[in-house]
Parts: structure tokens; C-alpha cells; sequence
């Protein structure tokens, strides 16, 4: 079981985010523990404050060490080794391989940022940091919410059967095949025939033709550092061929 606390001056937020999707079902199931906790509880003034101005000058408040650094340890005891993961926008970028390695622990602290930011000591009692994006949000809650949808579904069982998680993008490295439903022809676009025939290799080797090629247009620099097997290589070369010959199929994409 993977249990998940968060230490964040705004636990409310995460009320309804816990009752729906993969971590509900994982909560559901026993497979992860959540909580978020309020950091203002390990503030040592009676107005239970978590920010100060900065030194040196400049707008906005910054995140005091104290409180922070009191409830990491308050969290971590008689935890077993709980990875302690800091929000930031100046970390390495989450992804899916990051994921994948966080789905294997047993316990995680999300330490959330606010304001203009925390005091850089608190970076000494965090085991690691993440960033979602290259962007800044108003708060590390929304991110500690894209890190734990992610690595919810990645826990063994709560996806019920693991089977189709290796159709996801980013999963092997490369974005997802499109994907079609009924009806057949929806406003003169139709399914592309080789879904219908039923011809499981055809469809294997189309869905992979079309997860390269996605890449290849969409994301060519997941390709940069994808170690592409002997087929996808293959098939790869064949895309390059059929766009510089102008022959590559186009899937339906909106105008």
C-alpha cells in the first residue's frame, strides 16, 4: 500500500479531488492512504503563521522554515523510509517514468509551496523536488494533485487489470494511437477500415505506425532520447520515407 500524505496550509482543497477518478478507487480499495495535513497546526504563535516577509527586500510573502521542518518530521515518524518530495517549479520535470518509480514506494510527503515561495533551508529536509511544468501556479496543491492522478493509477489493482495502461501515452515512451468509438462515419468521418476488419496483427501494426508517426509530428523530441527496438525503428523509417515522398497517411485532425 502506498501511503500519501500532504503538508499544505489549504488541506480543504483536496476534499473532492480524493472522491473521484483513480485515487478514490485506490483509496477505496486499501491500495494508497491519503491525508492531507494543515501546516498551520505546527506553527508556534497563536496566529499560526506560515509566512514572513523576505529578507532583503521585495514583494510578497515567503513560506517560513519552522512550521515546515516540524511537521516533515512530525509526518515521517515511525514512517519506514517515506520519500519527502518538495513542489517546485525550478526541479526536473515530472514524467511518466517518475511515476512509475514513485508508484513503487510504500509512503510519500508532498510538502506544497505558496506564495512567493518557501525559504531555501527547507530544501535540506526534502528528499527530492518536482515540477509539473514550466509554469507557475498559485500554489503546489494543484501539482501534488497531477503527481498523486498519476501515480494512483500506477498502483498494482486499481486499475483493476494493468493490461491497457501500456497503450498510454508516454508509457513506452511514445504518445498514444488515436482511438475511435461508434458511430462508424461522424459528419463524413469514418473509422479508419483497418479497426473493423478484425485483424488483430493489422491492427497491432497500424496503431503502432500511428504512435510513431503521432510522436514523430506532435513530440519529435520524446524520439531524442527514445531507444527504439528493431520494429519501431523499422516503422519509423518508413514514416520519414512516406512524408518525404508526400504519401503519409493523415489521420482525421480538426481544422
Amino acid at each position: 500500500m502506498l501511503d500519501v500524505k500532504i503538508l499544505t496550509i489549504f488541506p480543504g482543497i483536496f476534499d473532492s479531488f480524493i472522491t473521484f477518478g483513480n485515487p478514490a478507487q485506490a483509496i477505496e480499495k486499501h491500495l494508497m492512504g491519503f491525508e492531507a495535513v494543515d501546516l498551520r497546526q505546527f506553527a508556534s504563535d497563536r496566529h499560526r503563521t506560515t509566512d514572513d516577509y523576505p529578507y532583503g527586500g521585495g514583494r510578497g510573502m515567503i513560506m517560513k522554515p519552522e512550521p515546515i521542518v516540524k511537521g516533515i518530521r512530525a509526518l515521517k515518524a515511525g514512517v519506514d523510509k517515506p520519500r519527502v518530495i518538495l513542489t517546485t517549479p525550478q526541479a526536473r520535470l515530472f514524467d511518466q517514468s517518475k511515476a512509475e518509480e514513485l508508484s513503487q514506494l510504500s509512503s510519500m510527503i508532498i510538502v506544497c509551496g505558496r506564495y512567493e515561495g518557501i525559504d531555501e533551508r527547507v530544501r535540506c529536509y526534502v528528499d527530492e523536488e518536482i515540477s509539473v511544468g514550466d509554469y507557475v501556479l498559485s500554489g503546489g496543491e494543484t501539482a501534488a494533485m497531477v503527481i498523486i492522478d498519476a501515480v494512483s493509477r500506477l498502483v498494482p489493482g486499481v486499475m483493476g487489470s494493468d493490461s491497457h495502461i501500456g497503450g498510454d501515452s508516454f508509457y513506452d515512451g511514445l504518445l498514444e494511437y488515436p482511438q475511435y468509438t461508434r458511430p462508424r462515419v461522424f459528419e463524413g468521418m469514418s473509422v479508419p477500415w483497418v479497426l473493423l476488419e478484425g485483424h488483430h496483427e493489422k491492427i497491432r501494426t497500424w496503431r503502432l505506425k500511428q504512435s510513431l508517426a503521432r510522436t514523430f509530428y506532435r513530440r519529435p523530441d520524446l524520439l531524442e532520447t527514445k531507444i527504439l527496438n528493431e520494429r519501431e525503428a523499422e516503422v519509423l523509417g518508413e514514416i520519414r520515407t512516406e512524408m518525404n515522398a508526400g504519401n503519409m497517411e493523415k489521420n482525421h485532425e480538426c481544422a
